[in-house]
This record gives C-alpha cells, structure tokens and sequence, in this order.
C-alpha cells in the first residue's frame, strides 16, 4: 500500500479485541517513531509502554479524573474509558522541554507529533488499530498523567496512544475538506 493510500485509509480505532500485542510490533512500532524528523536531531521523544496492571492503574486515574471532570456525564465518562479498559497496550508520549528556549520547545513538540503519525501508519502497516488522545481520556493536560508515567520536569506530554487489534467494525469513509479550500497559493 502506498503512503498515500495508508493516509487515505487511517482510522482513530477504538474498539480493540483482548488479543495481545506482539512486543515485536509494538518495538517496530517505536523504531519507526525514532525515524520522525526532528530540529537539530535532539530527537526529543520518550515512550512510555503501559501494559497488565500499569493498564488497570492508568483506568483507575483515568476513572477518577473524569468523573471529576464530567460529574453530570455518567454516559460520557463510560464510554470514554471503553478505550482504557479494552486496549492491551497504552503509550505515552513526551516531548523534551528545553529550558530558556520557547521556541526549542515548540519545534520538539511538533517532532513528537511527527513522530507519533510515524508510530499511527507503522501501526496500520502492522494491522494493529490506533488512537491518539490528547484530551479527556489522554490526560494530557493534567498533572496525574505526568506523575504517573514519571516523567521529569523537562518532558511535557504530548499525547497518550492506544493500540491493539482492531474489533471488525464498519468504519465510514472520512469526509475530509478538500486542500483547495484551504490553500493559499503565494507567487
């Protein structure tokens, strides 16, 4: 399939089988992160796999942010944790924070995030399913996710990844706004 193709044909997956993952794939899946292009090749990234009880641990922290969050959303904190509790396998991802420089921080961020498209299509190459998550479930811009994973002061969090093997879903074609709508041509 061509990259073209993979970009055309790639799905946030949700819905996973308890099948495990191969730890092969999920170290093919890293290597291919670490190939993402990165200013001054700080290669500003770090991984945290979380698998067994680290996944039971992270619903646990997961359960009590969002119901903090969403006290009157008992619907939308169930099936927000659905991805939590059916992924074998969760990676966080961070991005270096380099201290006194704004703009170095900035450019190791988008790297992670180039990074963890690398991961999504190795992932899809591998017929595993994948979802990024910032936000809700993501934890990304809460504070228990960083100490949970560890991670230093001079990491920031960029992004919480669930992979496993994709339950048989119907997915509907992706309506995308074309480029040309969103393109300006500059002569």
């Amino acid at each position: 399939m061509s990259v073209i193709e993979a970009l055309k044909q790639r799905r946030a997956i949700r819905n996973y089988t308890t099948q495990a993952v191969e730890k092969e794939k999920i170290e093919q899946i890293l290597q291919a992160a670490t190939y993402a292009p990165n200013d001054r090749m700080r290669e500003p990234w770090h991984f945290y796999v979380m698998q067994g009880d680290a996944m039971k641990r992270y619903e646990e922290m997961a359960t009590a942010y969002l119901q903090e969050r969403f006290p009157t959303k008992p619907n939308l904190v169930e099936s927000s944790l659905k991805v939590v509790q059916t992924t074998p396998v969760a990676i966080v991802v961070t991005a270096d924070i380099a201290v006194g420089d704004v703009d170095a921080t900035e450019d190791n961020v988008f790297a992670v995030c180039s990074a963890i498209m690398s991961m999504w299509l190795a992932a899809e190459e591998l017929g595993l399913g994948f979802v990024w998550r910032t936000r809700g479930v993501g934890l990304v811009h809460d504070t228990r996710m960083h100490d949970f994973i560890g991670a230093s002061d001079t990491q920031k969090v960029v992004g919480t990844i669930f992979i496993g093997y994709p339950e048989e879903q119907d997915l509907p074609d992706k309506k995308r706004t074309s480029f040309v709508e969103k393109t300006t041509w500059l002569a």
